[in-house]
């Protein structure tokens, strides 16, 4: 039974964690156009910040390892589709945004990761934010300059204003943080617990 759970939270992780990234890479793709911030932000900046959640609840359920695994799911599922949804192959921002995205992700969930577990033993709210926000700023920069450097859009500055969003909402993050590992098995705990986990 209790591998069975375990099973199904790593297929739920893994699943959420590829469709979070496919809508991501849709939406930075489309300016907030409202208040004058189509050159500061984009939508995408609203839903990125989940990955970080998926990636620090399988390292507090699975341990780092695992934590990988659903990051490299994640990032076949995403980067695959994303090619398929929204790469336009005749567009060289849409490859290098593709690139971008992939290199980003790739880099800052496995940086997020070895944060956390460094930082797991800590109050509860430590690892998860602190890796969470590190990950976001080097993310951030990352697919930004590569997705739009030596262009006229205004990379900078739309990288700052995603960033912005992307810290709240990271910060926001800790509260379903807070609620789902009251639900599941803390992995430092379980391994000298289980020795057949």
């Amino acid at each position: 039974m209790h591998h069975t759970k375990d099973k199904k939270l790593f297929f739920i992780l893994s699943f959420s964690m590829g469709l979070v990234v496919i809508a991501s890479n849709y939406l930075v793709q489309f300016p907030v156009r409202f208040y004058n911030l189509e050159n500061l932000l984009t939508y995408g900046a609203f839903s990125y910040p989940i990955t970080f959640l998926i990636t620090d609840l399988a390292n507090r359920a699975f341990g780092k390892n695992k934590a990988r695994h659903i990051v490299l799911v994640g990032f076949f599922i995403g980067i695959i589709l994303t090619l398929f949804v929204s790469t336009n192959f005749n567009d060289v921002i849409s490859i290098r945004i593709a690139i971008g995205s992939a290199t980003a992700f790739f880099v800052a969930q496995n940086l997020d990761i070895n944060i956390f577990d460094k930082l797991r033993k800590k109050i509860w709210f430590i690892a998860p934010m602190t890796s969470s926000i590190i990950g976001s700023v080097i993310d951030t920069f990352l697919f930004f300059s590569i997705a739009f450097y030596g262009t006229d859009i205004p990379w900078f500055t739309l990288a700052l204003g995603d960033l912005t969003v992307k810290l709240v909402v990271a910060l926001i993050m800790l509260v379903p943080f807070r609620m789902f590992i009251s639900r599941i098995n803390d992995f430092n705990d379980l391994k000298f617990k289980d020795f057949n986990y």
